[in-house]
């Protein structure tokens, strides 16, 4: 007898091909394609709508929030049943106790606690440890963030690493591979990760291929010298033989948009090449980040304590506001790419509420300073544990990015609270790519569209036994009305629910009904090559 069967549905497997009438059956937390006339404890009948693969989030920072009713809000009420962590060089593990205020302040974009055992998290197994006896409505695989390796190493120096320090992070990482980490990320816009060497990145990515572990990296740029950031991205791939993931590919900046046709083809360059090289993108024309992000991250050397005293100082303002209002100061320079403070959002200002859901300017003429004041007090009111949200893309080149081959979707999504505004691609990334590329624009299928959201992923990253609507696979299941299947998230209210997905499947269990959570959590900690 089934556990579950699934009848008269319109099944989208997940491979892009055509999808077709039939039945799917649930048996002890796999998928088995059924005949329609089987016993089962549980029937649904799914005439009119559509069964696919739960969404795989190739680009999620969910470990932060890891076994929180949070977590459950942003990801399961999308359809996300698998997530892919430890992004933009950010990771809980590994910590050293003597520098974990330093990684604390770094993650806190991303989370509003960290558990009381954070401290003995020095190796990713003693995480895994913690990770396996949390709640958990989705799976997760993680990478070991290049920030998070390198404070527990050296802090926040602002230096390359001796080679007895590379050395240590090297074996770090190389104890996490054997405990199923997925792979190693950067975020090489932030400290610490900023200030490593290209030929640090390539030494530690090269710890992992024995492995085939992916290397996924926010690049040192992605505005101005885009181009050459790509390029670094990919040699690290050639250099150390690993696979390569392009985070959250875009184009910054009005004077940048358009040169997706270069950084496109070099991906495909370096694929002929036998480099395995991807992208993974959100369905947005707004990024996100801390506000921090908008100044020079060599400031931030001695940490965020240490910036905040900095900028109390009116001469330090006057000094700092030049170097962000040239053009030619070699950083990503958000601020910029955003066209200015009427283009920079705050979703995040813990200390100063008043000032989130508000553009800076807006902000600053409501409390009568002049933008960059308003600015430098709320991050010295919030010791820049800030967020904000850039206007700083263009349709044409985020459709053109998505309708590549060899390009994903993940969402990015900083989920630090439910009931903090932030950016719609936290809970809307998943049906906003169908609203969005199928339905209003007409640039893919349906089935091209869940494609890139299941098994393309799935193929590209490595998630085994997922992805697909498939004898044996593993059951992550969704069961949504095509009609109404649809985000409802805004930059005005950012955290929604999605109106038409009726049933989400994690692992052969119900953990999704309606709108309504069931109380199951059949998610697990994925350990890559296991």
């Amino acid at each position: 007898m089934l556990d579950v069967l699934i009848k008269n549905a319109k099944i989208i497997d997940g491979s892009g091909t055509p999808a077709y009438a039939g039945n799917v059956g649930i048996e002890n937390g796999k998928i088995c394609i059924a005949e329609g006339s089987e016993a089962a404890k549980q029937v649904i009948d799914a005439d009119g709508r559509v069964v696919c693969p739960g969404f795989i989030d190739a680009h999620s920072h969910g470990d932060l929030i890891l076994g929180s009713e949070d977590a459950h809000l942003f990801k399961t009420t999308q359809g996300v049943t698998t997530e892919i962590t430890g992004q933009c060089g950010l990771s809980l593990a590994p910590v050293s106790e003597k520098n974990l205020t330093d990684i604390q302040n770094m993650l806190s974009m991303g989370t509003t606690f960290f558990p009381d055992e954070m401290k003995e998290f020095t190796s990713f197994q003693r995480f895994l440890e913690y990770a396996d006896r949390q709640p958990m409505t989705a799976n997760m695989k993680m990478y070991i963030g290049h920030s998070s390796l390198r404070i527990a190493v050296m802090g926040m120096e602002n230096r390359p690493s001796t080679e007895q320090e590379l050395e240590k992070m090297k074996g770090i990482l190389r104890d996490a591979m054997e405990s199923g980490a997925a792979g190693f990320s950067t975020g090489l816009i932030y400290t610490p990760s900023c200030y490593a060497e290209e030929k640090e990145i390539i030494e530690l990515a090269k710890v992992i291929a024995p492995y085939d572990g992916i290397y996924a990296s926010h690049m040192r740029n992605e505005s101005n010298e885009i181009v050459a950031a790509v390029k670094e991205t990919i040699n690290v791939g050639r250099q150390a033989g690993v696979r390569v993931d392009i985070s959250h590919h875009k184009m910054l900046g009005k004077p940048n948009w358009g040169k997706q046709k270069e950084t496109l083809g070099l991906i495909h360059e370096a694929r002929a090449e036998g480099i395995q090289v991807i992208c993974d993108q959100y369905p947005y024309t707004c990024n996100m980040t801390t506000l921090n992000a908008c100044m020079p991250p060599w400031y931030f050397e001695n940490g965020f304590s240490s910036m905040t005293e900095k900028l109390k100082d009116q001469e330090f303002r006057k000094k700092l506001r030049a170097e962000m209002e040239d053009p030619n100061t070699p950083y990503d320079n958000y601020y910029l790419n955003a066209g200015g403070w009427s283009g920079v959002y705050v979703y995040s200002s813990p200390k100063t509420s008043d000032a989130e859901g508000k553009f800076i300017t807006e902000y600053a003429q409501e409390i009568g300073k002049d933008p960059w004041e308003a600015f430098f007090d709320l991050c010295v009111a919030n010791n820049c544990e800030t967020g904000g949200v850039y206007s700083s893309m263009c349709d044409e080149d985020v459709c053109e990015i998505i309708q590549d081959p060899y390009c994903v979707v993940g969402s990015d999504g900083l989920t630090r609270s439910w009931k903090e505004k932030g950016h719609p691609r936290a809970s809307g990334t998943f049906p906003h790519t169908i609203t969005y590329f199928v339905k209003e624009k007409g640039i893919l299928t349906l089935e091209q569209a869940i494609h890139k959201m299941t098994g393309l992923t799935a193929e590209y990253l490595l998630v085994k036994n997922k992805g697909l609507i498939r004898n044996g696979y593993d059951a992550d299941i969704l069961i949504f009305d095509e009609e109404r299947f649809r985000d409802t998230a805004t930059y005005r209210n950012s955290n929604s629910i999605t109106e038409g997905l009726d049933y989400v499947f994690v692992n052969g269990q119900l953990v999704y009904h309606d709108k309504e959570f069931t109380g199951a959590m059949p998610g697990r900690l994925i350990r890559h090559n296991a």
